[in-house]
């Protein structure tokens, strides 16, 4: 094997793989100013694994990522990677490497030497910096490019500068900060395939923060949805938006129509004054639960096709693209229904939800859970934890 040939590293069985944990992190909490931003966190990173930590703004996913990286130390509790305690080891003696949404790439060099930059500090051999470069070069889609000056790429471009200067000293975990939180939409789109593409390629441990859901469900394997430093779910990307644990992970992924119910027994269950079959079973007979039904499991007919359902009346219609998204009002209670068919506003019609379409979830007691942050509590959110960190800084 050759000297770089270990780091494109081709698992035969990628169960295996993916079963070995490579982090632990073991009761992590931190606190600013008596706040706790994080609250005993324990969860495992397997080796291989592309999860995403996914929350509104201010819910300590980037701080768990500075605990990871070593930039910030915890109040209490451990950082374990390959079984040795890393909490106070600092950042440039971890093999991790963080990618942040601010490139921070250096305007008085080329492509090439901003890639090169670690490699010439750990005063590699010529020759085999040339190697890693152009390996880097290539597995980014910029081979030709190692002598532009970074002012002259694009934004995706820069991006991928970056990826290739954390990647190019062979961590063993990246870390990757709403890294395309800078880029247009269909840039952002681009390099989502282009980041799983180089993940699945090394083999190595992607890490990535965002509280975008569909840059989430897209790349991960693995989901982490946060609220207020407590952990709300984990899971795969299918089970996160299919199967919510709670109204929280519910509203935050996706869209939700999410009412009240009485679970009458397994497989049956009563809400909006129907009762209705499921799939699900397991809750106490008669007890109460939320109910939710995704904008796109309806199905939406005009009242003259006579079909049996919930009846109600279109209230407004906005065209998506790729569907429209219609308000239903059935007796003071305002469905979000999606579908690829026109109806008119004011138009009476009728809805059934067939039973796979019923999610049932316990009713949640933790009054954190209950509600998604508003747009205006995210902000400040935001702010408390920017200003949090850079007082860490």
């Amino acid at each position: 094997m050759g000297g770089h040939a270990a780091f494109f590293l081709n698992y035969e069985n990628e169960d295996w793989m993916m079963s070995k944990h490579l982090i632990d992190l073991q009761q992590l909490r931190k606190e600013y100013d008596g706040v706790d931003v994080l609250k005993n966190i324990d969860l495992y990173i397997r080796d291989g694994e592309f999860l995403t930590l996914l929350g509104p703004s201010g819910c300590g996913k980037t701080t768990m990522l500075r605990l990871i990286a070593g930039f910030a130390l915890p109040s209490s509790g451990q950082v374990v990677m390959d079984g040795k305690d890393l909490t106070h080891v600092p950042p440039y003696k971890r093999r991790v490497n963080t990618v942040f949404q601010k490139y921070a790439l250096f305007p008085h060099l080329n492509v090439y030497d901003n890639i090169a930059f670690g490699l010439k500090i750990q005063k590699l051999p010529k020759a085999e910096i040339e190697t890693r470069v152009n390996e880097m070069l290539e597995l980014v889609n910029l081979v030709g490019y190692g002598k532009r000056w970074v002012d002259q790429l694009s934004g995706g471009q820069q991006q991928r500068v970056a990826i290739a200067r954390a990647l190019v000293n062979r961590p063993q975990v990246l870390l990757l900060d709403e890294p395309l939180g800078a880029l247009d939409l269909k840039l952002r789109k681009g390099m989502q395939l282009e980041l799983k593409r180089m993940q699945q390629k090394l083999g190595i441990t992607f890490i990535y923060v965002t509280h975008d859901q569909e840059e989430a469900l897209t790349m991960s394997d693995t989901i982490v949805v946060m609220n207020e430093g407590v952990i709300q779910q984990i899971g795969t990307p299918a089970d996160i938006y299919n199967e919510p644990k709670n109204i929280f992970v519910a509203k935050f992924i996706g869209e939700s129509n999410i009412l009240p119910g009485v679970m009458l027994e397994d497989y049956r269950v009563r809400f909006h004054d129907r009762e209705y079959e499921c799939v699900d079973a397991g809750f106490a007979q008669n007890s109460q639960v939320d109910v939710v039904v995704r904008p796109e499991d309806i199905d939406l007919y005009p009242i003259e096709e006579g079909r049996t359902g919930l009846a109600g009346v279109v209230k407004s219609v906005l065209f998506m693209g790729v569907h429209y998204e219609f308000r239903v009002d059935t007796d003071g209670f305002v469905w979000t229904v999606h579908s690829t068919d026109y109806i008119a506003p004011e138009s009476r019609v009728s809805m059934t939800i067939v039973p796979d379409a019923i999610h049932i979830m316990h009713k949640s007691l933790n009054p954190d859970e209950q509600e998604a942050p508003t747009a205006d509590e995210r902000f400040e959110a935001a702010i408390v934890e920017e200003l949090a960190e850079e007082e860490a800084e």
